[in-house]
């Protein structure tokens, strides 16, 4: 048992222990309102060191990918989507509020930092998936708001704030530019564990304040616990299927296997971030609790199983590149 216990991946069990804390201990009010600016410079600390570690030319090429991102565009805004509407049958064994929650999951971006962070331990194509994932959120902020209004019949006016791309430029782009022009002083501090602590330790924030805040609003009273046990078996059957959807799309079109796995990566993941605020804005003032709650459930898992890829796929390439290394 000791040695197994060992064996689990640190990220996992940061992972489940911010969960577990926040159940016990959630954060809330004004201390709530100073974690948020923790977590947020956190996110900007650690693009500035994927900046540092990142060649120029290596940034250069992520900006260039463009089938990588059309790929990771048309996995986030038109695949998942499909699936969403596929979905609708279940509402025979569902209820219509949580249907509506799953379909909306499904039409909002892809995450950022979760993203970049796995792709970053898995060995993948890390200036890619920057790109890719910022583009996803950027390009959300049009097209989520449409799909909602074509897909989920919303009712009203949409409105979009612009403040989201200040945001998006100022805690993600702007680090990472600044540790790129920083990368002669600091590429050997960020080489080292530094980004590696940094990417555990902000994705375990993440999840803290995201499940804490879900807590504060009640939303898990508001359902039975059959229902939260078919959202986690729906989840993991989702996040699975769309690992593998991903990989064999990547496979088929001819990526090489950093770019699967940013596309891996970058694809399956749902922004809670994103969608939240989102969700608030395109419904107005109606209750959103069970409507996002099938994004908070799905936000967990996808976390949980593809910390446990990333770290595998990240020791398959520790493993071979100490293979291909003479004696």
């Amino acid at each position: 048992m000791l040695e197994r216990l060992k064996r689990l991946d640190p990220l996992i069990v940061l992972i489940v222990l911010a969960v577990i804390l926040a159940i016990i201990v959630p954060i809330r009010g004004q201390a709530a309102d100073w974690f948020d600016v923790a977590v947020k410079i956190a996110i900007a600390v650690l693009f500035f060191l994927y900046g540092a570690r990142l060649s120029t030319q290596e940034a250069l090429n992520g900006l260039k990918h463009w089938r990588l991102h059309l790929t990771i565009l048309f996995i986030t805004f038109v695949a998942f989507p499909l699936v969403g509407i596929g979905l609708e049958p279940m509402t025979a064994f569902v209820t219509e509020d949580i249907y509506r929650g799953i379909l909306f999951l499904t039409l909002v971006p892809s995450t950022v930092q979760s993203s970049v962070a796995f792709t970053s331990i898995a060995k993948g194509n890390v200036a890619g998936a920057i790109v890719s994932a910022s583009l996803s959120n950027l390009a959300g902020v049009f097209i989520t708001p449409l799909l909602v209004m074509l897909v989920m019949s919303a009712s009203g006016g949409v409105h979009v704030d612009g403040q989201v791309f200040l945001d998006i430029a100022l805690q993600l782009l702007l680090p990472f530019v600044l540790g790129q022009l920083c990368r002669r002083w600091v590429k050997n501090f960020a080489a080292n564990k530094a980004t590696k602590i940094v990417d555990r330790g902000s994705i375990a924030m993440v999840v803290y304040s995201a499940f804490s805040a879900g807590v504060v609003a009640g939303v898990w009273s508001a359902v039975s616990v059959m229902e939260i046990v078919f959202l986690i078996g729906f989840a993991i059957l989702m996040v699975i299927a769309m690992l593998w959807f991903t990989l064999f799309l990547a496979t088929r079109l001819g990526f090489n296997r950093a770019d699967s796995i940013a596309i891996q990566f970058c694809g399956t993941k749902k922004s809670l971030a994103t969608g939240l605020p989102m969700a608030a804005v395109i419904f107005g003032g109606a209750n959103i609790g069970l409507l996002i709650l099938p994004l908070m459930i799905f936000h967990q898992v996808q976390l949980m199983i593809c910390a446990w890829l990333a770290a595998r796929y990240g020791r398959d390439a520790q493993g071979q590149e100490a293979a291909k290394t003479p004696a």
